[in-house]
């Protein structure tokens, strides 16, 4: 009973230096728990059940990502807070108290900060589950059948996961406490300090690091077809490598050849912050570097989160480009289909082309599908009807040994090379210059048939050597007449060689794409997640160095340094401590956005760019936080002295 009493007394006493390891963690928990909550409800059943298996599917990823950040999280925060109770209960050993004893005082010590994190978590999160929910439908812009119930294989699941990473890491700590020496207790506040590490082995881990580094970001970007996980993976693990090697080698080199540099060293106060900076680089680069990569994957949540909201209202505006379309090798079929229509509703918008169908022996290429028609079209011909939709041209004619290729939007592809492929049309090879993604046909273009843009003399040329298929394109004005102007168009679809009509129609109240939405919102929750953690842990990093300074500062301040002085000289350090992982997080971060665009086939640098400020806005509250504690524990404290 003393040894709970005790720890609970260390727990009460010390809370300050836990609070943001707790609520790092509580907010994780609440978010982890609002997931399994939203998946054991139907809070999207409204959506019908496609979408909500859909945002079911996406859940579980992001549950998986959050556990696997969970795992290394508590890894580093329960490796912090063993460090800093060695150094405070080794003291405990010269009272008499057995390893196994300060061991036990530990693994209840880190029991009450890990039970008061979950309790925070769950409470939190069943307090505003549905609030939760309402928030996540808000921000994706979809209906939610808000759920106030809590599940209770929610709290089981979330409680079960936390507790067996947690507990994990606790009996580790035990394991450690009760095999460590007299020696180790007491010095434990000295075996991490700064070593002078020889310049010739920094200059090495700074070489290997920037090469480990340049790899992981030619990995990421590499084009494939059928190696793009390979790459991605590869990329994760080199980035992950390098920048560790990064701030174990070329940030303490530089910081090095700036201190040897006496006319840069002795300009104003950096005397102070640099030479605490390479002090304390040996001993923090870890934490610098853990704080980047999370920054990292910050920044890339974000934008794939910005990147997803974007990309689905093009995928919309594109589908529903037209209202009804039709392909058929009946010359008439224009007129017979607006004598349907006659009467029915307004066309905002209409169009009408010839394609030209050769056989499939005649065309070959890597982006053409043996089971859709392939069809050919004029440039002039696509030029006017993008007119004609109000839709944007911004393409010169091709060459007579070129073509264009007609594609669509995806949400993602795993085929990033970006090399043209040749079309070979009969006989003669074309060289593909371009892939359009613009709806100049609409829903076709995605589903009925692989098109081709030549320029009008190859038209011309190739018309007589090919069946010719009749399209038009109609665009209502009135939604409401959508089911009964169908089942008119349903009497003229026809799959016989005599006749053969095909009929395309996206139904304007169709939601079957609402899941996509909701990954903005899962993007903007682990954004959250994965910036409020690395804020964390480099506040709690420094609150608890700010500790180890109180000799230094009690030093400076007898030798004459005003409180003005060292208030600067902290700044600048605390400064310079955000500022490193920031820098080398953009530049990651850039080919990480890089890598994702090309896989959405989008430009994302404005997104990029907009992601960035958004993890800087946050880096700054969070360092100015730290600024004000670090100078209120060791200035305010020295003056009462």
């Amino acid at each position: 009973m003393k040894i709970v009493r005790l720890a609970f007394l260390n727990f009460k006493n010390s809370f300050k230096s836990y609070l943001s390891l707790v609520l790092s963690l509580a907010f994780t928990i609440l978010v982890f728990f609002n997931f399994q909550n939203i998946i054991h409800s139907d809070a999207f059943a409204i959506l019908g059940q496609r979408n909500k298996d859909y945002i079911d599917m996406l859940i579980q990823i992001c549950l998986t990502v959050l556990l696997c950040f969970l795992f290394f999280f508590l890894w580093y925060a329960t490796n912090v807070f063993l460090t800093r109770r060695k150094r405070e209960i080794g003291i405990y050993i010269f009272m008499g108290m057995s390893n196994r004893k300060i061991g036990s005082l530990y693994l209840v010590e880190i029991s009450f900060v890990g039970a008061t994190a979950l309790i925070m978590g769950i409470v939190f999160g069943a307090l505003f589950a549905g609030l939760f929910q309402m928030i996540m439908g808000a921000v994706s812009d979809i209906t939610v059948d808000v759920r106030f119930g809590i599940s209770i294989k929610a709290i089981k699941m979330t409680s079960v996961s936390f507790l067996s990473m947690y507990l994990f890491f606790a009996l580790k700590g035990f394991w450690n406490i009760t095999h460590s020496s007299v020696l180790n207790m007491i010095s434990a506040a000295k075996q991490n300090e700064y070593l002078h590490v020889k310049p010739v082995v920094l200059l090495l881990k700074a070489a290997l690091g920037a090469i480990v580094l340049a790899s992981g970001y030619y990995y990421a970007n590499k084009g494939g077809r059928n190696d793009i996980l390979t790459n991605a993976l590869l990329a994760v693990v080199l980035v992950i490598i390098g920048v560790y090697l990064l701030f174990g080698g070329l940030i303490p080199l530089v910081f090095q050849m700036l201190a040897a540099c006496k006319g840069f060293l002795y300009r104003g106060q950096r005397c102070l912050w640099v030479n605490q900076t390479i002090f304390r680089m040996r001993k923090n680069y870890r934490t610098y570097a853990m704080v980047c990569i999370m920054g990292i994957c910050s920044v890339t949540a974000l934008a794939t989160g910005f990147a997803m909201r974007d990309r689905y209202d093009n995928m919309v505006a594109f589908n529903h480009q037209y209202t009804f379309q039709f392909i058929s090798n009946q010359s008439n079929i224009e007129k017979t289909t607006q004598t349907l229509l006659d009467g029915k509703s307004p066309i905002t918008y209409q169009s009408a082309l010839c394609a030209l169908s050769p056989d499939s022996e005649q065309l070959l290429s890597t982006y053409s599908d043996v089971r859709q028609m392939h069809l050919l079209l004029s440039y002039s011909d696509i030029q006017r009807i993008a007119q004609e939709a109000g839709v944007t041209f911004a393409f010169a004619e091709p060459a007579d040994d070129e073509v264009y290729y007609l594609s669509h939007l995806v949400l993602l592809s795993f085929i990033t090379n970006g090399e043209a492929e040749p079309v070979t049309i009969a006989g003669k090879t074309y060289r593909q210059t371009q892939r359009i993604m613009t709806p100049y046909l609409g829903y076709m273009q995605k589903e009925l048939a692989c098109f081709y843009i030549v320029s009008d003399r190859e038209y011309e040329r190739l018309k007589a050597q090919s069946g010719l298929y009749y399209i038009c394109n109609y665009k209502l004005a009135d939604d409401s007449v959508f089911g009964e102007a169908r089942a008119a168009f349903d009497a003229i679809v026809s799959n016989t060689d005599e006749n053969y009509t095909a009929r395309v129609s996206i139904d304007p109240f169709s939601n079957e794409e609402e899941w996509i939405k909701a990954v903005y919102s899962l993007c903007i929750f682990m954004f959250l997640v994965f910036i409020v953690a690395s804020g964390c842990i480099m506040f709690m990093k420094l609150y608890n160095d700010s500790f180890e300074e109180t000799e230094r500062y009690t030093v400076l301040k007898k030798l004459g340094f005003s409180t003005r002085t060292l208030s600067a000289s902290i700044a600048h350090e605390l400064v310079t401590a955000y500022l490193l992982p920031f820098v080398v997080m953009t530049v990651s971060a850039y080919f990480s956005v890089l890598a994702l665009g090309k896989m959405m086939r989008a430009d994302l640098f404005v997104i990029y760019v907009v992601s960035t400020v958004v993890v800087l806005i946050v880096f700054v509250l969070f360092c100015a936080l730290s600024i004000v504690v670090y100078q209120r524990t060791l200035l305010s404290a020295r003056a009462k002295q």
